[in-house]
């Protein structure tokens, strides 16, 4: 057995550290040696137990004898071993090992030198505040790295988190006040979310934050007696004083130093400032064109920003495939993209599954079109049969006192249409919101007269085929809406045991996660013998015909043939031998009821039982004796087990995991019930979408989904499109009654009296060929219900386009390019789109599907009401208070018990509310989130993250554009003009690069490559870099370079807008409309601009790119230089130390760029610098600066 020694101490931070990862080891894969967890032991090893003195704690020891590691690094490590994050050498794990060595050299110094001393458990040689700036500067990567990551390597925990945690837990338990917090409120919200983790919970129980109230002198603190020095140690302390005391004297040197003109003391770091809230005032008719001729503001504000573009966009039509062509069939070299999207219910209101999707699939659309492709982004929404009959049924009863059976099938039909009209396009207001560049034109609802003739045209196609029938089986049948409802309207709720629940129409709770055991009598038996069967719903034994046992089993051989008594029914049940039964389940008896439970109905099935079925449509028992008859099923529940026990037949009752299916609808209980239904044969249709895929002609993203495609075509069951509701497409099938007395009356599930008509002239006709009588002997009544709303929408992707009417859009668009959607509707939708394509059309509905992960919220944790983790988009793009939160729980349909745990989730996630952040900021940070394969866990904070990002856009074009100057005159095309700089040359490389990955990544949809390569090269390029260079050369006197600069910079500009605009379509047209244009021939609209090509931007310079990586290496020494020995107030002489003269060429070519990114002043030379040069010789359009290249680097930074 192995042990790991730990110390028992509550803040012994190493050993936590060692404990959490043995908890992680313990959820996964196991420690690094592949045996056992270690046993825990909270003291020092003994040490008798090692050869050596012992080591510090943490320490593992492998089995007595064994090998022995010590310190928490490589401890954890063998504990942990997924916390690598990859194996070693990959990027993942080496990302992680520099984290961890940053948190080993940097956090831990830092955290204990601030909290040590408030807790007295050491002497402060330093003044406390000092002690809080290095601990300020040890977060500062920390916080600008979680800006943009939830965690510090990848999208869960590793040893990287682990590690720096660990290592800041006495800051935030003791010295960091809410004040703090809120300065570093990136490291804040990761650390809190990684302690929230169950295996940091688990060790360090609830982390009580530190709360300020009381200073830091008066914090508790052991009071341990100091022992008497030893020589050795006065020694040290005597050079810790001789080098404090040279410290203190360096900075009187400092002080001393002329301080800089008029500088003003420097504020309190604070979180970065608030834009406010900016809107545009200006009278512009909705779709006229958006003012920009006046000044910028001075920041970005989404509402400014966003408003007047979108009805302007739809005016000129720059989203309809016609757009800047004669006819959409006239021929395109460049090809055509067509996508329609995923129609959301006409109930529905936006929520962040809308907002991926369409984040998604307006990007990829806006890419397209910019290509100059025809491009079609097809929108349109769908009935929701159940979701809006309920919606209106309860509206009809608030307000007027009727149920639907009161007022009419018809009239009820009219309120539901009356209300679609006044509420049904509030989901295209806020896809228009969103951006969405879809042809509202083309816009199509699935009960429109076009798309109802297609579904009719389908129905009745597939039934003379005999593709569609009639037949009477098991359904999900909901009691409340007294319909049969679809597999993906049943919401599965997992009890680990019993469990009350309340169920529509029952003022009790009701009993769940049970297994109630009972006996059947065996007829005709002398010993009194019994056969003991248990049931999760007692109430279905007055369903019984029969008792199933395995052949194999020999505790039941000798009841071949033989019967057992029903105590109710007085009648005999068989005993039948099935495989399907298992054995080892308890006494490896069951009950069989074929007409309440599927595996039954097979068994049924294939030994010829009969299915009694004994519930109603609405759960009253029928079918049954006195005085069960007409009991609710859950109140027959209690009187079947009362009646059992008074017979002395009940044998027991026990807790049971179970699943229980529950209607997403109305929250009833799901009751399997035998109902005639109409169901689509899906065997054929199945095989051949499932060889689509095969043979590669339909292409599935991320391919881990094919697996499960062909798994579930492969063991397809017939799907039943029956709803026993009014709004939806009712089923133009009609059954018939002849007026012959030849002719016997027919039965509902005898398909032979039903035919489908596309009018009911024709489902005369077509009765009367079928009896041999004249068609005014057939009387016709059309099925009352309608079809499943998925028919409809699986027709969706060529019904838009008027077949089975032939058109021109059905000829250009269909097949489509591309499906796009969430992989939680693979086969309720995606599925069916590709069997009645094929089937219907002869032809794929679309060549690709791409499937886009679900969002989560920053835990992982699935959104959920009752958890207060769900979010509106729109809260995100415009801001809500924490009051606002709450006021949306009040509002919605949670039990008032759920909403106080609902608040307390919010308070936790969102304790000032959510920030306004803007439309755009919202796409780009749920596209840089969407990563192939992997469910998204939404920070809100990270989206806030990315509308600093859109301020800092806004603030780089307004700097540009006042270097442009007004009179600036882009060239007609963007090449070089010959006389460049280095750092001309260098930026248009770097922009090649970022042109070259967005293509590249919207090809491959890898949208985390489009927004890093765009992120990067507009932060850390353009802004950080080349800006600052270029301030010197602009305000220089050489008006050739300058010139050249300016011309960079436009096409700068130029094409990073246009690399963003699919992305950020608001943002980038307000920038793009205050540039000058290169030709007046140039699009209206930056929508409609050519999206940059590699071919258009071929600038790569690798020389250029090395030298300014040297110069970059050198201003991050520099900068790392002047922190660490306090020189930030000055401009200190650098000194170039190189290996040889060419290095020495390259870095007096780059002095200029790095005194301007380093802050550095010109030195007079540097020893060893190449061929003896200074380092300040200057090149022209730069100013003289040298810098040292060789000074060590912070240590582990990634």
């Amino acid at each position: 057995m192995s042990i790991l020694y730990v110390s028992p101490h509550p803040d012994a931070f190493p050993s936590l550290r060692a404990l959490i990862a043995a908890r992680y080891g313990e959820a996964g894969e196991g420690p690094g040696w592949g045996g056992a967890p270690p046993r825990i032991c909270l003291q020092p090893p003994p040490t008798s137990r090692t050869p050596f003195p012992p080591p510090r704690l943490p320490a593992l020891e492998q089995g007595p004898g064994g090998l022995w590691v010590w310190g928490a690094t490589a401890v954890a490590q063998l504990l942990w071993p997924a916390g690598l994050g990859g194996p070693g050498g990959s990027r993942a794990a080496v990302l992680v090992q520099q984290w961890v060595s940053y948190a080993d050299t940097e956090l831990i110094p830092a955290a204990c030198g601030a909290t040590l001393p408030a807790l007295g458990l050491r002497s402060s040689a330093q003044d406390p505040q000092a002690a809080l700036g290095a601990l300020g500067r040890a977060l500062s990567p920390l916080e600008e790295w979680l800006r943009l990551h939830t965690y510090l390597a990848g999208e869960a925990p590793t040893l990287a988190d682990l590690a720096a945690v660990t290592a800041l837990l006495l800051p935030f338990r003791y010295v960091l006040e809410p004040s703090a917090r809120r300065v570093w409120g990136n490291v804040t919200r990761w650390f809190i979310t990684c302690v929230q983790q169950p295996e940091f919970r688990a060790v360090l129980g609830e982390v009580v934050l530190h709360s300020g109230a009381r200073p830091l002198s008066q914090q508790p603190g052991p009071e341990v007696p100091e022992p008497p020095k030893t020589a050795t140690q006065l020694k040290k302390e005597a050079k810790k004083r001789e080098k404090l005391e040279k410290f203190q004297q360096k900075q009187k040197t400092q002080q001393q130093q002329p301080p800089p003109a008029e500088k003003k003391p420097k504020p309190e770091k604070r979180g970065k400032r608030d834009p406010g809230v900016i809107t545009y005032d200006l009278p512009t008719p909705a779709g006229e064109k958006k003012d920009v001729s006046g000044t910028m503001p001075d920041s970005y504000s989404p509402q400014y920003v966003e408003a007047a573009w979108y009805p302007w966009w739809e005016q000129q039509g720059f989203f309809k495939p016609e757009y800047g062509r004669s006819s959409v069939s006239a021929p395109n070299p460049r090809g055509i993209f067509m996508m329609c999207i995923p129609p959301p219910n006409v109930t529905g209101s936006l929520h962040l599954g809308h907002a991926l999707t369409n984040a998604i699939q307006d990007s990829l659309t806006r890419w397209h079109r910019m290509r100059g492709e025809t491009t079609l982004w097809n929108p349109g929404c769908d009935h929701a049969g159940i979701a809006t009959q309920v919606v209106v049924e309860k509206k009809l009863w608030r307000e007027q006192g009727l149920s639907r059976h009161q007022l009419g099938r018809e009239a009820f039909l009219q309120e539901v249409w009356k209300w679609k009209e006044e509420k049904g396009d509030r989901i295209y207001h806020q896809l228009k919101k969103l951006g969405s560049s879809l042809d509202w034109n083309r816009a199509c609802f699935t009960m429109d007269p076009k798309l109802s003739a297609a579904v009719t045209e389908a129905f009745v196609r597939l039934h003379e085929e005999g593709v569609i029938y009639r037949s009477t089986r098991l359904v999900n049948w909901s009691c409340s809406l007294n319909s049969a409802i679809s597999d993906i309207e049943v919401d599965k709720k997992e009890l680990t045991g019993r469990t009350l629940l309340s169920v529509p129409g029952y003022k009790e709770k009701v009993e769940f996660g049970v297994l109630v055991s009972f006996a059947y009598k065996v007829q005709g038996s002398d010993s009194d013998e019994e056969v003991v069967v248990a049931t999760t719903r007692i109430e279905t034994m007055l369903g019984d015909v029969a008792v199933a046992v395995h052949p194999k089993d020999p505790r039941y051989q000798h009841l071949k043939g033989k019967s057992v008594i029903h105590p109710f029914l007085s009648q005999s049940l068989p005993i039948v031998f099935d495989d399907f039964v298992d054995m080892e389940f308890g006494t490896g008896a069951v009950k069989i009821t074929p007409a309440h439970d599927q595996n039954d109905y097979e068994v049924g099935q294939r030994h010829g039982l009969e299915a009694i079925s004994i519930m109603d449509s609405r759960g009253a028992l029928i079918n049954v004796p006195p005085p069960f008859l007409g009991l609710p099923r859950f109140e027959a529940r209690k009187a079947v087990l009362e009646a059992l026990k008074e017979r002395g037949l009940f044998r027991g009752v026990e807790d049971n995991p179970m699943v229980v299916p529950l209607c997403n609808r109305s929250k009833d209980v799901v009751e399997p019930l035998l109902r005639p239904q109409w169901y689509v044969r899906c065997g054929e249709m199945a095989q051949a979408a499932s060889a689509a895929v095969t043979r590669g002609d339909l292409r599935i993203l991320p391919e881990a989904h094919q697996r499960t495609w062909h798994a579930w075509m492969d063991n397809i069951r017939d799907w039943c499109i029956s709803r026993q509701l009014w709004w939806g497409h009712r089923i133009p099938a009609y059954f018939v009654t002849v007026s012959d007395p030849a002719v016997p009356p027919g039965q509902d599930p005898d398909g032979r009296y039903w035919v489908s008509g596309r009018s009911e002239a024709e489902a005369r006709e077509k009765a009367a060929k079928e009896f041999g009588v004249s068609p005014d002997k057939i009387s016709l009544q059309q099925d009352e219900d309608v079809l499943d709303t998925w028919f409809s929408s699986g027709l969706f992707p060529f019904s838009i386009f008027g077949w089975p009417s032939q058109s021109e859009d059905l000829s250009v668009f269909y097949p489509g390019t591309l499906l796009e959607t969430g992989h939680d509707i693979l086969f309720f939708w995606v599925a069916r789109m590709v069997m009645l394509g094929l089937k219907l059309t002869g032809k794929l509905p679309f060549r690709e599907v791409y499937l886009h992960a679900i969002v989560r919220d920053a835990h992982g944790r699935k959104m959920s009401k009752s958890l207060g983790n769900v979010i509106d988009p729109l809260d995100v793009i415009h801001g809500v208070s924490l009051q606002g939160l709450h006021d949306q729980l009040l509002s919605s349909n949670l039990d008032p018990s759920e909403v106080e745990k609902a608040k307390e989730g919010q308070k936790a996630d969102f304790p000032a509310g959510i920030p306004e952040c803007g439309t755009d900021a919202l796409r780009f940070g749920l596209c840089a989130y969407t990563s192939q394969g992997r469910d998204i866990n939404l920070d809100v904070n990270r989206i806030l993250g990315y509308r600093h990002f859109c301020n800092k856009l806004w603030n780089a074009t307004k700097f540009a554009l006042r270097g442009l100057g007004k009179g600036f005159v882009p060239s007609p095309t963007s090449e070089p003009g010959g006389h460049e700089s280095l750092v001309d040359r260098w930026i248009r490389s770097r922009l090649t690069e970022a042109v070259r990955l967005s293509n590249q990544g919207f090809q491959a949809y890898d949208f985390p490559a489009v927004t890093t390569a765009q992120y990067s090269f507009w932060l850390y390029e353009l802004c950080d870099v080349y800006l600052e260079c270029l301030k010197p050369v602009l305000n220089g006197v050489d008006q050739v370079v300058a010139e050249c600069a300016r011309q960079t910079l436009y096409t700068c500009l130029d094409v990073g807008l246009r690399l963003l605009s699919p992305f950020m379509p608001f943002v980038t047209e307000e920038l793009f409309q205050r540039l000058p244009r290169r030709t007046l021939q140039a699009p209206p609209s930056l929508c409609v601009t050519p999206y940059p090509e590699p071919s258009e931007c071929s600038w790569k310079d690798p020389e250029a790119e090395a030298a300014m990586d040297l110069a970059l290496s050198i201003t991050r020494a520099v900068r790392s230089l002047r922190a660490d020995y306090n020189l930030t107030r000055i401009r200190p002489d650098c000194f170039l130390e190189v290996a040889d003269e060419a290095t020495g060429a390259v870095g007096s070519a780059v002095s200029g760029y790095v005194q301007a990114l380093a802050g550095a002043a010109a030195g007079a030379g540097g020893p060893g610098a190449g061929a003896g040069q200074a380092a300040g010789q200057a090149q022209r359009g730069t100013a003289p600066g040298p810098a040292s290249a060789g000074a060590p680097r912070r240590r582990g930074l990634p």
